[in-house]
């Protein structure tokens, strides 16, 4: 398959890269360019702004939780019918988990045959800018850094001062220097950036940093490296894959979307399409009821920060109560753990929320936890496992990541935990997924893209308890 395709990586995190991919995104478009977005690593915030810019579903590419194969393939998949595939990396370029660089961006743009456009903040640099720009070229040889774009550039006069050096002591060519502009600020707070849903005219921003930036890029030689990537290293597209549930009747599934939640990847809806599911988004802070549903999902998002509103809605938190303790299978992450809890502690705000977890949410300053997390399945763990366990580290045990300020405080011992931890922290005391009644709660993300086969698990819980429902009746004694 012939893709071009570029890798946007860094020196080092915030160098301002997500705001320079953002914009170079939204001026190639803006051009006619038909882009699609990759995120690499766990994320859901930045590929919800690449998304605004390109107006396509941003996927994300893990080395650590997905096999080579599988992110080639949903390159691939998920690449059809665009010009250009536009991945943005995270942290630095040879920054990962692994001693080796084997989940690293570098190791990433080995394996997709993507050159780099590397981007450097360049303020209070000079000449030390060029033996880093060497250093990085030395340090892997078979990573190809076609292009530097200078940012945070404090003026004509510091510009003229960096590309001197880099022309004269490098080979790789400088193709844009973003000046420093306030304008270009992106919204952030305790957990980094918000949410495009959050930002009152956030579409505009996006279009004027697309202006602003694609003004001080040379897009038509950014676009001629992207040109440059290998053919025959991506597989060709797959046709639309049958869905695995056909014949069956389809499962009504909600999902919660709104400012406050809605932290779900586009590959596990997908997924749930995949499995026969009729999806329903859910507007927690203002719909007032449940619509019919064969189960429910809550992602993460920050609860926290819509207190009103939830608090408020005292119709939908009654909702749900009934709902769940009543026996909606439903499965719920980070913020959907807080929703369902008690209540939730930030500062000297305390709201009461739907009160199914016996147990309050309690924001803290620094984060609890982060990075990836390794799970292993306890004896308690309900959905059914599947025959296909490609992808898994081993039976049982699933990979995925965790980043929160809140820990689940007053819960009673004796409650049973889906997960014990191998990695991470979840609920602390080494488990996480609580379960009451038909509920799975925890502070850990899963994706059924990287792996988990999560929604493929939970599907399948939801088709066993209807099959159980109508066997029912069959056993029992008149």
């Amino acid at each position: 398959m012939k893709l071009p395709r570029l890798l946007v990586s860094a020196a080092h995190k915030s160098s301002g890269k997500t705001t320079v991919t953002t914009g170079l995104a939204a001026a190639l478009a803006a051009r006619g360019a038909v882009v699609q977005p990759f995120k690499k690593g766990p994320d859901y915030i930045d590929p919800m702004w690449l998304s605004l810019a390109t107006g396509r579903p941003c996927f994300n590419l893990d080395p650590h939780l997905s096999r080579p194969e599988d992110i080639l393939q949903r390159v691939a998949r998920a690449a059809t019918g665009a010009g250009l595939a536009l991945v943005e990396g995270n942290k630095g370029l040879y920054d990962g988990l692994a001693l080796d660089g084997s989940n690293s961006n570098a190791a990433l743009a080995r394996l997709l045959d993507a050159p780099v456009l590397l981007v450097l903040e360049a303020r209070g640099m000079t000449r030390g800018i060029a033996p880093l720009i060497l250093g990085y070229q030395a340090f892997d040889r078979q990573i190809r850094i076609g292009g530097v774009v200078l940012n945070r550039v404090g003026g004509s006069r510091h510009e003229a001062k960096l590309r001197a050096v880099i022309e004269h002591y490098t080979d790789v060519p400088v193709l844009g220097a973003v000046a420093e502009d306030r304008r270009l600020a992106m919204s952030e707070r305790h957990l980094g950036l918000q949410p495009c849903a959050e930002v009152d005219g956030a579409a505009g921003w996006v279009a004027e940093a697309g202006r602003i930036i694609g003004g001080q890029l040379d897009l038509d030689r950014i676009q001629a490296l992207a040109g440059t990537a290998a053919a025959g290293v991506l597989p060709q597209p797959p046709g639309k894959a049958a869905a695995r549930a056909a014949g069956r009747p389809r499962l009504r599934i909600g999902i919660a979307r709104d400012r406050a939640f809605g932290f779900i990847y586009p590959d596990d809806l997908e997924a749930f399409e995949a499995e026969g599911c009729e999806l329903v988004f859910l507007d927690l802070l203002h719909d007032q009821r449940l619509p019919p549903l064969d189960g429910l999902f809550i992602g993460g998002g920050f609860p926290e920060t819509a207190l009103d509103a939830l608090q408020a809605n005292a119709a939908m938190r009654g909702a749900l109560r009934e709902a769940i303790v009543g026996g909606l299978p439903t499965y719920a992450e980070c913020g959907g753990l807080m929703l369902l809890s008690r209540s939730i502690r930030w500062g000297d705000r305390v709201a009461p929320m739907v009160g199914v977890i016996p147990g309050d949410a309690v924001m803290h300053e620094r984060p609890v936890g982060r990075g990836y997390v390794e799970l292993a399945e306890t004896t308690d763990m309900p959905w059914p496992a599947l025959a296909d366990t490609a992808g898994l580290p081993q039976a049982g045990v699933v990979r995925g990541h965790e980043f929160h300020h809140a820990s689940l405080e007053g819960l009673p011992p004796g409650l049973p935990h889906a997960w014990q931890v191998r990695r991470g922290q979840g609920m602390g005391a080494g488990r996480d997924g609580v379960l009451v009644h038909r509920l799975l709660a925890s502070f850990s993300h899963l994706r059924d893209g990287a792996g988990s086969q999560w929604v493929r698990r939970f599907t399948a819980y939801l088709r066993q308890l209807q099959a159980e429902a109508e066997c029912a009746p069959c056993t029992t004694t008149p």
